[in-house]
């Protein structure tokens, strides 16, 4: 039996969600880790902040995965465990004109002392926007985002820029909803400003990508430090410098990376890769 399913067998998890994120997380959790998910009924994740902009979410994905946790636990005082899920969607830092979709599920055990983070991004999302004037403009955005089985919102525009203060519109999920929440927001302020719906249980591309993200949880529950068998052994540093196959100076590639426990601060430096050089086409010298 593995040490997730002794130390987690029918334990109780209350999850901080009102977006069918239990979906997800909840037949990882508990094929992992042994956890019984259970929500935290009648909490409104909504004040933690919204992706349509009506309330801006404050500090980090991890600060606000914290802050539903703590939230979940004053629903549910009887669990010993807390998840909460963040996600967070923008263009990508590398690729231009790419988004990027980064999810966490967070786990905390408050018997334990115990807080470990899965992981997850990826540019398979349909994270996107639209400002249209008419019907044909919507629907052509639509597609591209896999509409109707992604969901859309519509809000108020001024100046090509979002307005939700103005109109916004949620829950659009077919033509007729669209055509309606188009032409409302057209006819008042001239244009209307289109996006993907982001919440989990609107986008089924964002809800693999929490699965994948609370399977990162269990792999990091797995990992344990070699020193004192605390979960969550796993690298906290990758440290560049592979030499170049040609000059032999360092480059920007990995050559190693740095697993940390986070009870005992047991350090272990291990090769990233099997590789000994780098391309030289990685090499500033030899490719500036």
């Amino acid at each position: 039996m593995a040490a997730g399913d002794r130390l987690y067998k029918n334990a109780v998890a209350v999850l901080a969600t009102m977006h069918g994120k239990e979906r997800a997380i909840g037949p990882v959790l508990a094929q992992g880790l042994g956890l019984r998910v259970a929500l935290a009924m009648g909490l409104n994740t909504d004040r933690f902040g919204t992706f349509s902009r009506d309330v801006e979410r404050t500090g980090s994905q991890l600060e606000a995965a914290k802050a539903k946790i703590a939230a979940g636990f004053e629903y549910a005082p009887y669990a010993r465990v807390g998840i909460a899920s963040e996600g967070s969607f923008g263009p990508h830092p590398y690729i231009p004109f790419l988004a990027l979709g980064r999810e966490l599920v967070l786990l905390i055990d408050r018997e334990r002392g115990l807080e470990l983070t899965g992981y997850f991004a990826s540019p398979e999302t349909n994270y996107g926007h639209a400002v249209v004037s008419d019907m044909e403009a919507a629907i052509a955005f639509a597609e591209r985002s896999k509409f109707p089985e992604h969901g859309l919102i519509v809000m108020g525009c001024v100046d090509e820029k979002p307005e939700p203060g103005l109109a916004l519109i949620k829950n659009v999920v077919d033509n007729v909803g669209l055509e309606k929440a188009v032409g409302q927001v057209v006819a008042r302020c001239g244009a209307a400003f289109i996006e993907a719906d982001m919440r989990a249980h609107r986008n089924p591309t964002r809800m693999r990508a929490i699965e994948r993200a609370a399977g990162d949880l269990v792999r990091r529950f797995r990992s344990q430090c070699p020193a004192c068998a605390h979960p969550g052994f796993d690298v906290t540093e990758r440290i560049p410098g592979l030499p170049c196959e040609w000059c032999g100076e360092p480059t920007h590639v990995i050559h190693s990376e740095v697993l940390t426990c986070q009870a005992c601060e047991y350090r272990l430096e291990r090769p990233a890769t099997s590789a000994k050089t780098a391309d030289p086409g990685c090499c500033e010298s030899c490719n500036p």
